[in-house]
């Protein structure tokens, strides 16, 4: 049977595929008509019966709706269980082994017959206590009964949402919406519900399409359609990534909620988050001082004061205000005893504290945020916010140099369910800084552009700065000087036009050795004071040490080389007290480079350790640089880890060789990663290749085993 639906399958289609779309496979079909025909009629019933019912059911149930006694049902379903048609699936419970069995007899039956077996469902099951509202609702639906669909179908939304089932909520209610006899009231009612429970969970494209045409419907007032645009704009902000239009249907939402102010807050509270847009910081203070002003009394819900006050926090920590923090552990702790719709904006705070801690360099608390956010999203359903942690997950597994499996479990959140454009966004910049370590130049730009150095207008604002600042790095690496400047300039005028300095961290330096490149010294000493001046007095770790970074680039243009070695020095030990193991690695480089070029009698050393330490984290393309400047200084110095032989198995180096094999550059381009010549690099890959037993490239495995 596994054979036959395996060649049923169209081409194109995957495993993953819903099996609905592919339909029975005819030799199944005859399979099972096959066997329903040795039944008898009162077995054929019940066989039919619990087609119809789709989950295993019990005696009694599977009885009713076949219209018969139980007694009779009971020798008729042990007929069916000696025939292998249903089978015993637990204690008194009935059904199919496989949904496509359960198909092929479900599409035998006639349609009247099967809306008249649904009825009989509807009316079997209407009497439990408490009531299977979703079964309900399904059974109702393909009887044909519309306003007993509808009315089970809202009361299984109403009561999936308040036990927390945001998914199942809007499944029901995407359903409901889907029937073209609603009348208009009716269907902005359930609009506005499916608006609530969408914005939350990772479910987008559907519900877009529906909440766009509700609110094109003219007939409906400003309120109740400012709600429901206030919602799809968060949407298509957050789950779309569609930025741009988010913003404005966000903002012609405010204006239509003008007689419902409570709820206005709520859309200003959103236009308040930085990371919005290309604004300038007094922007979001305006909204979010609006937003406060409405919700400052005790009148306003609590789930729409936290919601506000959590976007205030992540405003103000945006800038590194030491005060947030306390004030985000009373939110937290303020909403133990609230309702699940306070609880899922808590966990939304908590979430985008953690997102922004990260840009800051406050990884400890980013960790315990995300944690928070984490908890409270899986308690309530909230599977954006969960995609929003996974994110921050990824980006502190990268600062912190925990890159082992990195990338896989980066391109798996991309392909999964979580993988929205918010989230999206910082896997493909962690695969994108990930590929820039290893030299891997086309993949680089790929993930980075993805990220949004590609669409800078749909691309939250610290993720795109980070990008940007990768981007620099990787066109000086190519040899591109004049593309690094453009891309830094650009980079450096969204930074300056929000004023959100402390998001520059992973751009400026980089931006200032573009500059400095250039030969535009003067720019890059107003820039290192313009980023010193932007970061003031805020609370943000990863400042000193970006800004010493900037200063010792600085100190090297103008080969003040004692000074350079100085600030390199500070750099690293701020990068390392955070701990950002990468950065460090690169100041130390910086700071060895200094040494060489002052002629200290430990600057081979210093550079040898840098190459150890680059090796370690697997950025093979840095550790590489690195070896490249000792090869130049005549000294050798042993690896730490010491020389062994290796056989038949690859040595490190050759297994960097096999796995830039693998993706398909050739000699000379693995040459240019790795700084060796084209020579050492053939006689590399024909080691490579003899080690492990294969003819040519193309059979290299990507992980060199």
């Amino acid at each position: 049977m596994l054979e036959e639906v395996v060649r049923a399958l169209p081409e194109g289609v995957s495993g993953t595929d819903s099996l609905d779309a592919v339909g029975v496979p005819t030799r199944l079909h005859e399979a099972m008509a096959d066997r329903m025909a040795l039944l008898s009629a009162r077995a054929a019933a019940c066989v039919r019966a619990s087609a119809v019912l789709r989950i295993p059911a019990g005696e009694e149930l599977i009885a009713a709706v076949a219209g018969t006694d139980v007694p009779g049902a009971g020798a008729a379903l042990r007929e069916a269980l000696g025939a292998g048609v249903l089978h015993e699936l637990g204690p008194d419970r009935y059904g199919f082994r496989h949904t496509l069995a359960q198909q092929a007899v479900y599409r035998s039956i006639p349609g009247p017959a099967r809306r008249a077996l649904h009825r009989e469902a509807v009316g079997a099951l209407g009497g439990a206590e408490p009531q299977p509202l979703v079964q309900l609702a399904y059974h109702a639906r393909e009887a044909g009964e519309r306003e007993r669909w509808r009315h089970y179908g809202e009361s299984a939304a109403e009561t999936a949402q308040r036990m927390g089932d945001l998914a199942l909520a809007v499944e029901l209610l995407e359903e409901l919406l889907s029937d073209p006899a609603l009348p208009p009231l009716k269907r902005a009612g359930l609009a506005t519900r499916l608006s609530r429970a969408a914005v939350n969970t990772v479910s987008h494209r559907r519900a877009a399409a529906l909440l766009r045409r509700i609110v094109q419907d003219d007939r409906l007032p400003d309120g109740l359609r400012g709600e429901i645009r206030l919602n799809l704009g968060l949407l298509l902000h957050n789950q779309a990534g569609d930025y741009e239009q988010g913003r404005v249907d966000t903002e012609l939402a405010v204006e239509e909620l003008r007689d419902r102010p409570a709820l206005a807050a709520r859309g200003m509270a959103a236009l308040a988050l930085p990371s919005w847009s290309d604004q300038p910081y007094r922007v979001y203070e305006q909204w979010i001082e609006r937003a406060e002003e409405l919700v400052g009394d005790d009148r306003a819900d609590a789930w729409l004061r936290t919601a506000v006050r959590g976007n205030h926090l992540a405003l103000r920590l945006s800038r590194g205000d030491p005060a947030v923090w306390e004030q985000a552990e009373e939110l937290v702790r303020g909403a133990e005893q609230g309702e699940v719709q306070q609880r899922v904006h808590v966990a939304r705070s908590c979430g985008n504290l953690a997102d922004y801690a990260t840009y800051l360099g406050h990884d400890a608390l980013a960790h315990r945020y995300r944690r928070e956010a984490e908890r409270l999203a899986t308690e309530y359903g909230a599977t954006f916010v969960e995609g929003i942690a996974a994110g921050t997950a990824l980006r502190l597994d990268w600062h912190g140099g925990r890159w082992e499996g990195l990338a896989e479990r980066s391109a798996r959140l991309l392909e999964g369910p979580l993988g929205v454009a918010a989230v999206a966004a910082d896997a493909q910049l962690v695969l994108g800084q990930l590929a820039l370590a290893r030299g891997e130049w086309e993949e680089a730009t790929a993930r980075l552009e993805a990220a949004g150095v590609a669409d800078p207008d749909n691309a939250p604002a610290p993720v795109l700065a980070s990008a940007c600042g990768a981007m620099v790095r990787l066109r000086l690496a190519r040899g591109e000087p004049g593309a690094a400047r453009a891309t830094a300039e650009r980079a450096v005028a969204r930074v300056r036009r929000k004023g959100v300095w402390a998001w520059g961290a992973e751009l400026v330096p980089m931006a200032v050795v573009a500059f400095v490149r250039a030969d535009l010294g003067a720019e890059a000493e107003a820039l290192t004071e313009e980023f010193a001046t932007g970061l003031g007095h805020g609370d943000v770790p990863l400042g000193p040490a970006a800004l010493a970074a900037c200063r010792g680039v600085l100190a090297a243009a103008g080969r003040r080389h004692d000074r350079a070695l100085a600030a390199f020095e500070e750099a690293r030990a701020a990068y390392a007290q955070l701990p950002r193991p990468y950065p460090a690695a690169l100041a130390a480089e910086a700071a060895a480079r200094a040494a060489l070029a002052l002629g200290t009698a430990d600057a081979p050393a210093r550079m040898g350790d840098v190459a150890e330490e680059f090796a370690a984290l697997g950025a093979t393309r840095d550790a590489a640089r690195c070896r490249q400047v000792l090869r130049g200084t005549g000294v050798v110095t042993p690896s730490r880890r010491g020389r062994r032989g290796y056989g038949d198995a690859l040595s490190p180096r050759e297994r960097e060789v096999a796995r830039l094999v693998a993706l398909g550059h050739t000699n000379r381009e693995i040459a240019d990663v790795l700084f060796l010549s084209p020579r050492t690099i053939e006689q590399h890959v024909a080691k490579v290749l003899r080690k492990l037993g294969v003819a040519s490239r193309n059979e290299v495995p990507a992980d060199g085993a």
